[in-house]
């Protein structure tokens, strides 16, 4: 499969601001791709002119790898960050509504409305007006229907903010249904965790320009130290003893576990790249009780504030 969506040197310019600064990014389709940034970086504008709510000053977007045209929109489900439903409007009546905008005929709308209710557990909110719905229940409406015309391209944007931690499950779950189901989705968070869960590629900008891109897990390694956590019983002189001449050692952070308080740990960082990792597990178990051997790989989160640093930091440009 290739990509269903790419844009190529979006440059969008504000009055006295830049918002997008020859930004780039390629979309597999299949895919669940993750839009990240500080605040301010840019992310919502390029949401924006995705959905061709705004229009780029310059640069190209494509839908299935042609020029993207108006049309495409209707293959497009978008949750912008700002939430918006009429208030005084039955929950209902409403949804009801908006699926008709999207293409559904009446019974289809309400097939479907009803289905994805109970599957959400808001059912008995039907007949309630939005104004009586908490934060997390409009949510939850406004996902239905960005979704309920089945879009080949879904775009979140913060889907998670403001959801306890059963219902982001819940969410997240749904979100992994629809990407098997054929859909690709982007989404625009500051949820660090989300993104190693569910995200298969990401692109990280910051002060309107793209300054990290590619698959998660590619990129995870590519920032780690190669270096190793060992947890285990015996003594840490002389573990760092035996692995002299291999590695640097330094006691590891302690970690929650049920054998943590009769076990030590060590980080041991590779003084060479070439380092044999059977070699290096050989010297361990010969001197003390192996229970824990892992690659120290950066989360997401530290890569993020590492990458945004950086990019802020001119002399490393």
């Amino acid at each position: 499969m290739g990509d269903i969506l790419s844009a190529e040197n979006i440059i969008k310019q504000y009055a006295g601001h830049r918002a997008l600064d020859d930004v780039s990014l390629s979309v597999p389709e299949g895919s669940i791709y993750g839009l990240l940034g500080p605040n301010g970086a840019g992310k919502t504008t390029l949401l924006r002119i995705i959905n061709r709510i705004t229009a780029p000053d310059s640069g190209t977007l494509k839908f299935d790898e042609r020029p993207m045209t108006a049309d495409d929109v209707c293959r497009i489900g978008y949750l912008p960050e700002e939430r918006g439903l009429y208030k005084k409007m039955k929950v209902g009546e409403q949804a009801l509504y908006l699926a008709r905008l999207k293409g559904l005929d009446k019974t289809e709308a309400r097939t479907q409305l009803e289905m994805w209710f109970r599957k959400f557990n808001i059912m008995g909110w039907w007949d309630r007006k939005v104004d009586e719905l908490s934060k997390g229940m409009a949510q939850k409406v406004q996902f239905i229907v960005t979704v309920i015309h089945r879009p080949r391209l879904l775009i979140f944007d913060e889907p998670f903010s403001g959801f306890d931690p059963i219902n982001a499950q819940l969410l997240r779950d749904e979100i992994l249904n629809l990407r098997d189901e054929g859909a690709t989705v982007i989404f625009s968070t500051h949820n660090m965790a989300s993104v190693e869960e569910i995200c298969d590629h990401i692109t990280l900008i910051n002060k309107s320009r793209n300054i990290l891109t590619g698959p998660v897990d590619e990129i995870r390694r590519s920032w780690g130290t190669g270096s190793y956590r060992v947890d285990f019983a015996g003594d840490p002189v002389q573990l760092a003893g035996a692995v002299d001449g291999l590695c640097s050692s330094e006691p590891a952070a302690p970690e929650a576990s049920a054998d943590a308080d009769r076990l030590n740990s060590l980080v041991l960082t590779p003084l060479t790249r070439d380092i044999r990792v059977r070699e290096l597990v050989g010297r361990i178990n010969e001197t003390v009780e192996i229970h824990g051997f892992r690659e120290m790989i950066p989360s997401m989160n530290d890569i993020f504030i590492r990458a945004v640093e950086a990019s802020d930091d001119p002399t490393e440009k």
